[in-house]
C-alpha cells in the first residue's frame, strides 16, 4: 500500500502528484470560520475552536491558515479542490470536513471545482456546544462528491449517512480540531480494501492512521512543522516508518 507523508503546502505539493493516483480525498481543512463576521474569523485557533475552560486544550500548538474571509475562503477551497478532482480516479470520492457557517461555501466551491455533488454525511457531536434559548450547534458536516458517476457497485453495500460521536477527551487529542478515530476509520471505509486516500490537510495524521488501520493507503500533506512530526509518528506507530517527503 501506499503510504507517503509531504511536509509543504497543499497548493505546492498536490500539482506534483500523478493525476488519477488516488480512489479518496477525505480531509478536514482550516474553516476559516468561528463567528458571524469578520472580526470573529481572525481570533486565534484557541479562541474559536477550544472551550474556555479546557486547560490541555489550550496546551495544543495552534495552525495557520485558518483566518480567510468568505470570498477568500472560497476561491482558496475551489483551487486545491480542482487539484484533488485532477488526482481522483474516475467516480472517486471527495469528502471534505466544515462547520455550519462554512457549509453554503464548501458546496459551492466543491461543485466550482468540477466534482459532482452528492450529499453531506452529519457527524453528531452530544458533547457539541449549546445555547440557551437555541438550537444547539451540536454537528459538523461532511461534504462529499465525486468524479463524475459512481459505480453503484463500488462497495458491497451501504455506508451510513449520520454519525454519533463524543469529541475526544482533551488529554487524548494531539490537535485543537481533532477528528475521533472511531469516526475516520468508518468514513475511510467508502473506500475498498488496498484503496489510497489522500488528506492534504493531514494535521496530526487521524485520517492516515484510520486509513492504514483499515488497511487502506495513504497520502498526506501537512503544512505545520510541529503537527508533521506528529502524524509521522502516529503514522510511523501503525504501519513500517514512512519516508517523509519535502517540497
Amino acid at each position: 500500500m501506499i503510504q507517503r507523508l509531504y511536509h509543504g503546502d497543499a497548493l505546492r505539493v498536490l500539482p506534483t502528484l500523478p493525476a488519477g493516483s488516488v480512489d479518496a480525498v477525505i480531509t478536514d481543512p482550516p474553516y476559516s470560520s468561528g463567528g458571524a463576521f469578520r472580526g470573529d474569523r481572525t481570533q486565534t485557533v484557541h479562541a474559536k475552536y477550544v472551550s474556555s475552560d479546557s486547560w490541555a486544550g489550550h496546551q495544543l500548538a495552534g495552525f495557520s491558515g485558518d483566518n480567510r474571509d468568505q470570498r477568500g475562503y472560497l476561491a482558496w477551497s475551489t483551487m486545491w479542490l480542482s487539484e484533488c478532482l485532477r488526482l481522483l480516479t474516475p467516480g472517486g470520492v471527495c469528502a471534505v470536513f466544515t462547520d455550519w457557517r462554512q457549509l453554503p461555501t464548501t458546496t459551492d466551491a466543491l461543485q466550482a471545482a468540477g466534482l459532482v455533488w452528492r450529499g453531506i454525511v452529519v457527524w453528531c457531536k452530544p458533547n457539541g456546544r449549546r445555547t440557551q434559548g437555541r438550537w444547539g450547534n451540536t454537528c459538523e458536516y461532511l461534504v462529499w462528491g465525486t468524479n463524475g458517476p459512481r459505480p453503484l457497485d463500488a462497495l458491497p453495500g451501504a455506508l451510513a449517512g449520520h454519525y454519533v460521536y463524543s469529541t475526544p477527551a482533551a488529554k487524548d487529542r494531539h490537535h485543537p480540531t481533532e477528528k475521533p478515530l472511531d469516526l475516520m476509520r468508518q468514513l475511510v471505509q467508502i473506500v475498498p480494501p488496498g484503496g489510497t486516500i489522500l488528506d492534504p490537510f493531514a494535521g496530526s495524521g487521524t485520517t492516515g492512521v484510520a486509513a492504514l488501520a483499515e488497511g487502506r493507503g495513504f497520502i498526506g500533506i501537512e503544512l505545520s512543522d510541529h503537527y508533521h512530526r506528529i502524524a509521522e509518528a502516529r503514522l510511523a506507530a501503525v504501519q513500517p516508518p514512512i519516508h517523509p517527503q519535502g517540497v
